[in-house]
C-alpha cells in the first residue's frame, strides 16, 4: 500500500494540534496593601491639651488623649460622644469597641469620678426583653470598666431598654445606633 506523502503530512499535522501542552501559569502578584489614613481626627498628645481635628478623638486614641488632657474638664470633653455599640441581640465588647471602654477607664482611673452607664437595645423584642438586654450591656461594660482598674464603687450600671433610642426608625442604620452603652458623668 502506497501512502501518499500529503495523507501522511496531514497525519502529523492533526496528532500534533492534538497534544496539549499546560497552559502557562500566571501567578497573581501578592496583593498589598496601603495603609490608609485614619479616617478620624488625629491627635497630638504630645503638646499641653490634644490638638483635635474634625472635632472628634478616635475610639483608638481615646484613653492615650485623655491621660494627656491638661485637666479634667479637658478630657471629659474628649469622652463625649463615644458610645459603645453591640452586635444585635448581644452584650460582648466587641474589640473594636475597647477603644471607648479603654478611654473611659483611663479616665475614670485618673481622676476617680462616677460614672453611670446607660445601656440601650434597638426597637425590637419585647419591653421587658430589652431591659434584661440593656442591663446586660451595661455590666458588661461595667466589668470591662473593672477589669482595666476602675473600683466598682465609681460605676453604676442601669437599663433604659428602648426607652432611649438614638435614631428613630426601624432601618438597619437606626437600630445600630440604638444598641449601645452610654457614659454619663456627674457635672
Amino acid at each position: 500500500m502506497k501512502k501518499s506523502p500529503f495523507i501522511v503530512a496531514i497525519a502529523a499535522a492533526l496528532l500534533a494540534a492534538c497534544a496539549s501542552t499546560p497552559a502557562p501559569v500566571v501567578s497573581n502578584p501578592p496583593a498589598t496593601t496601603v495603609p490608609s489614613a485614619p479616617s478620624v481626627a488625629t491627635v497630638d498628645v504630645t503638646g499641653s491639651e490634644p490638638v483635635l481635628q474634625g472635632g472628634k478623638v478616635s475610639a483608638a486614641q481615646l484613653a492615650a488623649a485623655v491621660k494627656a488632657a491638661p485637666d479634667q474638664r479637658s478630657a471629659q470633653a474628649l469622652l463625649n460622644g463615644h458610645s459603645v455599640y453591640f452586635d444585635f441581640d448581644q452584650s460582648v465588647v466587641k474589640d473594636d469597641q475597647r477603644g471607648v471602654v479603654e478611654g473611659n477607664a483611663a479616665f475614670l482611673n485618673r481622676f476617680s469620678s462616677k460614672v453611670l452607664v446607660q445601656g440601650n437595645t434597638d426597637s425590637r423584642g419585647s419591653r421587658e426583653y430589652n431591659l434584661a438586654l440593656g442591663q446586660r450591656r451595661a455590666e458588661s461594660v461595667k466589668q470591662s470598666l473593672e477589669v482595666l482598674g476602675v473600683k466598682p464603687a465609681q460605676i453604676e450600671a442601669v437599663s433604659f431598654g428602648k426607652e432611649k433610642p438614638r435614631a428613630e426608625g426601624d432601618s438597619e442604620a437606626a437600630n445600630a445606633e440604638n444598641r449601645r452603652a452610654d457614659f454619663v458623668y456627674p457635672q
